[in-house]
């Protein structure tokens, strides 16, 4: 295995694989964001319009000694409205330039390149989950494996969907969060050049 991850990436172009990183502020701008854009605002709460009963005055609004009340839907009363609560449209969406995520994209294939993440090997598979699963023990990839391919055929997919500890993407997706993620990468040859003419045409 340590013979085929050094073979792998002394082919791994450099204006990709092999990058300064001088610190790790944009790689964690780049994961913050991908978790933020993946979030969903489906917390929902009821103002005091919104909930059910409270039509009738608890009480009349002299005499009593307690405190005049208008309607058991205060948000001070158990049962009441929310005051200020999630309404579901709540936009947590964090914006990166282009260029910001290409360059957290390289510094976290070069860190990946550098931990010894990285294997270059074509999966070949008729479309069998056993094929894909016998590659992965053969090549001691017992951990999270981040497979990437440069077209997700049927084959592949069909081969991967039900391995849990794989995940399979195309070149073009790839994501910081995905990268960082996973214990091993491997990359298809195909993916390698396609990765290198979207990562490294800023610095042709």
């Amino acid at each position: 295995m340590a013979e085929t991850t050094k073979a792998a990436t002394t082919a791994l172009p450099t204006s990709v694989f092999a990058v300064e990183v001088p610190n790790h502020e944009l790689l964690k701008l780049a994961y913050d964001s991908y978790l933020a854009n993946a979030r969903l605002a489906s917390a929902t709460t009821k103002q005091r319009g919104e909930v059910r009963g409270g039509g009738k005055k608890p009480w009349k609004q002299k005499g009593t000694g307690r405190a005049r009340f208008g309607s058991s839907r205060n948000p001070i009363w158990r049962g009441g409205g929310v005051v200020f609560g999630p309404r579901g449209n709540e936009n947590y969406k964090k914006r990166l330039s282009t260029t910001s995520k290409h360059v957290a994209l390289r510094q976290a294939l070069t860190l990946a390149n550098q931990a010894g993440k990285i294997v270059i090997k074509d999966i070949k598979t008729t479309g069998k989950t056993s094929e894909v699963a016998k590659f992965l023990a053969d090549n001691k990839l017992d951990r999270k494996v981040l497979i990437v391919v440069d077209e997700k055929t049927p084959e592949i997919l069909r081969a991967t969907n039900n391995i849990q500890n794989a995940l399979l993407v195309r070149s073009t997706y790839l994501s910081v969060y995905h990268i960082l993620n996973a214990d091993k990468i491997v990359l298809s040859t195909k993916s390698v050049d396609t990765i290198k003419l979207w990562l490294a045409k800023e610095e042709a």
